[in-house]
């Protein structure tokens, strides 16, 4: 019995559709658009503040699911918190993904 589904045709799929655009080196010469590669960094650097949030604030990298039924129930909960404190930061008008302070707002 396989616990986790096989991801592999949604990954092929996906490479497939959607080029991975990566940082170059700083001797490497780039050829996009500066406000281009502007708008990447500041894409990424949103994923990486989120991908951090998620592993200190709600400990997404330890999750302690026995079966599928409980990993699949635990992480769309866990994605739920943090789209619902990004949703409350901007009715406040505060940064969407400064959590500190939240409460006592």
């Amino acid at each position: 019995m396989r616990l986790w589904p096989d991801f592999t045709p949604w990954v092929t799929n996906a490479r497939e559709s959607h080029p991975l655009q990566t940082a170059l080196r700083e001797n490497m010469h780039d050829e996009h658009d500066p406000e281009y590669v502007k708008m990447l960094r500041s894409v990424r650097r949103q994923i990486e503040t989120v991908i951090g949030q998620l592993s200190e604030r709600y400990h997404i990298e330890r999750v302690r699911a026995r079966d599928m039924w409980h990993f699949t129930s635990r992480m769309p909960r866990k994605t739920l918190s943090h789209t619902v404190a990004v949703f409350l930061n901007r009715c406040f008008g505060r940064d969407p993904l400064q959590f500190d302070g939240l409460i006592a707002t």
